[in-house]
């Protein structure tokens, strides 16, 4: 049965809460970390994934905070994380994008993707910076905690990831293929929380150059141009899918934060109201679009998993698109929820929240929920809520003195 006649807070309250089982219950026991997917086969569901664990990291968090777990089960579920890190295989300091919960192991999507991937472990420290932060109390256990995070955090070498000092990140690197998926980290997407982290490093951070020279001249980072009446600063056409505004900013708080670039408050908030007024328009016709049905962004399909934008438009709808969105179009994405949640809640909720996305076009509704898609719902929910996770993150003077390095401005640094 699902609750009824709840006002905003009530509901943003059971869908923050809902989905937080995704990480409780549905983690993978031994480790505490999060599973990639909830319809990966039997012998899958022994992969934990990275990113999406720094998620969950968050989500505890707000789990604690909101009194839906105490504080001694937050901690304890988080030892046990940290601990099996720093017993898993790393290269460099750096994690790779997922790991087996038994073995330690790298698994890799390809044969050479059997390395550190810088980026999942960006999104992975991130959240352990939050909890560092939070669970401050001088107690043994969360001393111990602060600790191994700590360890995790300088021991990461980011600026191995310059290949010797160019100026540019690049996302892996293996000991058995070296650099040779040369994948360089440059352009407006998801990474730039790499390049923060990489800049805070105590011990390995990068040079500012690297920052300039490779993301910010990287393809598809300036924009300026218009979309339904909406320009755009950074980014592709249409801004791209809408995780590239969530992802980076679950700790990153963008309100005030600007640099020679952006103002990312503004490039975030005006990235949604595109998005939103895409699927008003509905230019391609899709069933189910409107002003209250929106959000496009990497997720399951009826073809599979893709990254989804109005220029990559297939009908495809994910709840997370919306409601990540909350902090940068609160009324729009309210409406959303109450759609999602009154209208179609039948086809939409499951144990774990909102399924992870639908296609009305073609009656296809998805069986899965996925690690990055169901974190980013409870982390920018709070927040809005809150700004909880912002605060925390924001206030790492590690942190601070990395965004001063690379030349930003934020309230947080006044």
């Amino acid at each position: 049965m699902r609750p009824t006649n709840l006002d905003d807070a009530s509901l943003l309250e059971l869908v923050q809460r809902q989905t937080f089982r995704y990480f409780w219950e549905f983690c993978h026991q031994p480790t505490g970390l999060a599973r990639d997917r909830s319809n990966d086969s039997p012998k899958a569901l022994n992969a934990v994934t990275l990113g999406g664990s720094g998620f969950g990291v968050m989500a505890v968090i707000v789990a604690v905070e909101r009194g839906w777990i105490t504080r001694a089960q937050g901690i304890g579920h988080l030892l046990k994380v940290t601990k099996f890190l720093l017993i898993a295989h790393s290269f460099h300091g750096i994690l790779p994008h997922r790991l087996d919960g038994e073995t330690g192991r790298p698994i890799h999507f390809d044969r050479k993707d059997d390395g550190g991937d810088l980026v999942e472990t960006a999104y992975l420290l991130a959240g352990l910076i939050c909890a560092r932060r939070y669970f401050d109390r001088e107690s043994v256990q969360e001393r111990e905690l602060r600790a191994l995070i700590s360890k995790l955090w300088v021991e990461a070498e980011w600026n191995w990831h310059t290949r010797g000092g160019l100026s540019v990140l690049y996302w892996h690197w293996s000991p058995n293929h070296g650099w040779s998926m040369n994948f360089e980290i440059g352009g407006w997407n998801e990474c730039l929380i790499a390049y923060v982290l990489a800049a805070s490093s105590p011990r390995y951070a990068i040079d500012a150059d690297a920052y300039h020279r490779g993301w910010a001249e990287g393809r598809n980072f300036r924009n300026g141009r218009t979309y339904y009446g909406i320009e755009l600063p950074l980014g592709p056409d249409y801004g791209g899918p809408l995780f590239f505004s969530h992802y980076s900013f679950l700790g990153l708080d963008p309100r005030g934060l600007k640099d020679r670039y952006a103002d990312y408050w503004v490039q975030n908030v005006n990235h949604t109201l595109i998005h939103r007024e895409h699927c008003a328009r509905n230019p391609n016709g899709f069933k189910g679009y409107g002003e209250n049905c929106w959000g496009l962004t990497a997720s399951d399909g009826p073809s599979g998993y893709e990254a989804f934008a109005p220029d990559k438009d297939f009908g495809v709808i994910a709840p997370t698109a919306a409601l990540s969105s909350m902090p940068y179009a609160p009324e729009y994405a309210m409406a959303a929820l109450r759609h999602f949640y009154e209208n179609m809640g039948k086809r939409l909720w499951r144990k774990y929240g909102f399924v992870d996305a639908f296609c009305e076009a073609q009656d296809w509704y998805a069986k899965s929920h996925l690690a990055i898609d169901q974190g980013p719902i409870i982390i920018m929910i709070e927040n809005y809520r809150s700004g909880l996770l912002w605060r925390l993150f924001m206030s790492c003077p590690d942190i601070q003195n990395g965004l001063r390095r690379l030349g930003f401005e934020s309230p947080h640094l006044a």
